[in-house]
């Protein structure tokens, strides 16, 4: 397995290795994946018989039965999507999913799928929305498979359009009318990128960049009373059937796995770490008191009593996260290990025999409602994000 180097001398080293290998911009934008061409792609189904419940899985918080549960539900979803791989959002919380999976596991089938396909589409990213965040989520993958390659393995050209885009970003003024991250779930698809290009280059100007518009967006959609985010300011005014407001569980859950991707790289010492890790606190408190009796949380966070199934997607960012802070001693073990415990063993159920996870709701923007087979890949990305976490946890 390889671990996560920390480079040395990288802002010389980085400057020349762009000049030597960055395509210039026209070659670049003429290789790019085009959104408009993808957005349509498949990215989950929802069949009317998906087969029975999975029955061989143990939802003790002990190692070997959390590695058989990702092996199960990674190995399907490599087997009915893998030809399909895009370049998409979808398929990119995906890719961190199977990257954390091969590091966990020891099988580097999953990291093996995805460096395949980074090669195949030359390590480009969609460029024909630009800046909009969901376009550069890949780039999340590109750099995490950049930084955790042994030294003499890292190819500069693996992130040398991913850089290139992230500059462009810098350069652009704010719009008065409209934020760059004008919906919560951008903040998991663009700021990790920019931590990430900041460890890599060693330059804090991708931080800075990231601490401004993360603020700007915190600031119109972050509720300081019920420490969650609204999707978008459509919806800052909008009522749940009980009169509560309405809090979608992926858009949140979206913002919870930020916030871990961004206290992996960020610098330990960095002033900004305290902005985030109260963040993380805040909202962990808020989601451990309206967790379900089945472990798990419904897409309109604040009236399950309305929704009939319990939303995967969302619940797994939640337990990555939660995990992740108490591996990181940022949340107290003897409060969250309970919660986390029993969002696992509720995942858990929506396992089917042939590895299928259910009940994760398609794409949308609101609290829906699906059938309890709906799978897609981004939930599946988050449940092995989760279980990466929820493994430090029983090894410790």
């Amino acid at each position: 397995m390889l671990l996560r180097s920390r480079l040395a001398a990288t802002c010389c080293c980085l400057a020349l290795a762009t000049a030597l290998f960055s395509l210039p911009q026209a070659i670049a934008q003429s290789l790019a994946p085009k959104s408009d061409v993808v957005k349509r792609a498949f990215s989950g189904d929802a069949p009317d018989d998906p087969g029975p419940l999975a029955t061989d899985l143990s939802s003790k918080l002990k190692s070997p039965d959390i590695q058989y549960a990702m092996k199960k539900v990674a190995d399907w979803q490599l087997r009915v999507a893998e030809s399909k791989f895009n370049s998409l959002w979808t398929f990119a919380a995906l890719y961190d999913g199977l990257i954390a999976a091969s590091a966990t596991t020891g099988n580097p089938a999953y990291r093996k799928a995805v460096e395949e396909y980074a090669d195949q589409q030359h390590w480009i990213l969609i460029d024909d929305r630009f800046p909009h965040a969901d376009d550069m989520a890949l780039g999340k993958s590109y750099t995490e498979l950049y930084l955790t390659e042994a030294p003499a393995e890292q190819k500069p050209d693996q992130i040398a359009n991913t850089k290139a885009n992230l500059d462009r970003l810098l350069v652009r003024p704010d719009d008065p009318d409209k934020n760059l991250w004008w919906w919560c779930d951008a903040l998991y698809m663009a700021p990790p990128v920019l931590v990430r290009m900041a460890k890599i280059t060693g330059n804090h100007k991708y931080i800075d960049y990231m601490n401004h518009e993360w603020d700007l967006t915190t600031a119109d959609l972050y509720s300081p009373i019920e420490h969650l985010f609204f999707r978008d300011d459509r919806y800052l005014n909008q009522t749940e059937a009980n009169g509560k407001p309405l809090f979608w569980s992926r858009g949140n859950g979206w913002v919870m796995g930020a916030l871990v991707l961004i206290l992996q790289d960020l610098p330990i010492h960095d002033p900004s770490r305290s902005k985030f890790t109260t963040q993380l606190q805040d909202m962990a408190a808020t989601l451990a008191a309206i967790q379900s009796p089945d472990g798990l949380w419904r897409s309109g966070l604040l009236d399950p009593a309305s929704y009939d199934l319990p939303e995967i997607s969302g619940s797994a960012f939640f337990t990555f996260a939660m995990a992740y802070g108490i591996n990181e001693h940022i949340l107290d073990r003897k409060k969250y290990e309970p919660v986390v415990a029993k969002a696992w063993a509720g995942m858990l159920n929506h396992i089917y025999a042939d590895g299928r996870l259910g009940s994760i709701q398609p794409v949308d923007a609101a609290p829906g409602k699906f059938k309890p087979s709906a799978s897609s890949v981004f939930g599946v990305g988050g449940f092995l994000l989760a279980g990466s976490e929820v493994n430090r946890l029983a090894r410790r």
